[in-house]
């Protein structure tokens, strides 16, 4: 129940390198697969030359990410342009790869003055602004099309909030959808009782949504997982495709969900002390810099993650199919429901609650072949 697209690992080779690839045909395929993602990451990232560190700019703003160098989230000619069309008066200094420690750890920092911001996940957001997660609500979305629709109709009001908050949003992101992953095929609410649910430290959404399923999950951080899978404390978490390859989850798991749980939204900010610093001309261009940098970035997310999963599939995960008509499907949408409805007064309001439901109402009816996402 939590994604990220932010990893603490080092790219693809770090989330791979267990593999004994000599074996058989399938891994040889699973490296054509693998290269196919990075072929794609790289078309879209860089395209250019990577800069150098900062090149003297009069202002150097200090951001960090969970993110692998290597990844789709990279900076790198986003920072060439912003030195470029400031007359060098914006550097971006890059802390990638987690050695700024965790979410939590980011903003403490943040906060202490000693970064200026970070790219977060939905869970880090929420820290600042916990209005931001009501797009991440359990079976909330059924497709990519929703996605957009709802947080595009929602982005004034959640950047007024940030704003309210002391910070800036510089550009917004998604990780993509979430699957459940597990040991066994969990085909059942008493199956999935018996489970050693992971909880991203006490994430509020994942536990509204598990105290109204009966799932007693058990909390921990995003780096303390992948030990905890080798040890068993637990057994069965929710990730992105793209993150379980990278973080090397997958390799600890046997089955995944053939539905998403939800989509894990994304986003870089800044504190509005910092980008005040910045002269109103160069503010000007960093941001349309930023809506033509990114705008393909939750497309590059996209495809990362349908690589991912032929990746996931090729290494013997097997997807775990559903009737969405059974009782028991039927009692896990009960169960989100109610999580949402849990959750006001706490994270949001009724009001901004029911405008969401409004807006993805409103694409619904707009778009009457609006169907449900799953893996074939």
């Amino acid at each position: 129940m939590a994604g990220s697209s932010i990893w603490r690992r080092k790219g693809w080779a770090a989330g791979i390198s267990g593999i004994d690839w000599e074996k058989s045909e399938r891994s040889r395929i699973m490296i054509r697969i693998v290269l196919a993602v990075i072929t794609v990451l790289a078309g879209m990232h860089f395209c250019s030359p990577a800069p150098a560190e900062t090149k003297n700019a009069k202002i150097v703003l200090k951001i960090a990410t969970l993110a692998p160098k290597a990844s789709a989230n990279s900076m790198d000619r986003f920072r060439e342009l912003v030195r470029e069309q400031t007359n060098n008066e914006v550097d971006f200094k890059v802390y990638y790869g987690g050695v700024q420690g965790d979410e939590d750890d980011m903003l403490r920092k943040i906060r202490f003055g000693q970064l200026d911001g970070a790219a977060f996940s939905g869970h880090g957001l929420g820290k600042i602004v916990p209005e931001v997660r009501v797009t991440e609500l359990p079976y909330l979305f059924w497709n990519y099309g929703e996605v957009s629709h709802v947080r595009k109709k929602l982005e004034n009001t959640m950047n007024r909030l940030f704003a309210e908050n002391g910070f800036f949003v510089m550009g917004w992101g998604e990780a993509g959808f979430v699957y459940s992953f597990s040991k066994v095929p969990v085909t059942s609410i008493e199956i999935a009782r018996q489970q050693k649910w992971w909880l991203w430290d006490d994430d509020p959404v994942a536990k509204a949504f598990y105290d109204a399923l009966g799932i007693s999950p058990i909390s921990l951080s995003l780096t303390d997982v992948l030990t905890s899978l080798n040890t068993r404390m637990i057994d069965t978490a929710g990730i992105t495709p793209y993150g379980a390859v990278a973080l090397r989850w997958y390799t600890r798991f046997q089955y995944m969900s053939e539905y998403p749980v939800m989509n894990a939204i994304a986003a870089m900010v800044v504190t509005q002390k910092s980008w005040e610093k910045v002269s109103p001309s160069s503010r000007e261009a960093i941001v349309r810099i930023i809506e033509e940098h990114f705008k393909d970035a939750g497309t590059a997310h996209r495809i990362a993650n349908e690589k991912s999963i032929q990746v996931l599939k090729s290494a013997g995960i097997s997807v775990v199919r559903v009737d969405l008509d059974t009782p028991e499907a039927k009692f896990v949408l009960d169960a989100s429901r109610k999580a949402r409805e849990a959750l006001v007064g706490k994270l949001y309001s009724r009001e901004l609650l029911d405008q969401t439901l409004a807006y993805l109402a409103e694409y619904r009816a707009e778009h009457p072949d609006s169907t449900i996402m799953k893996i074939e």
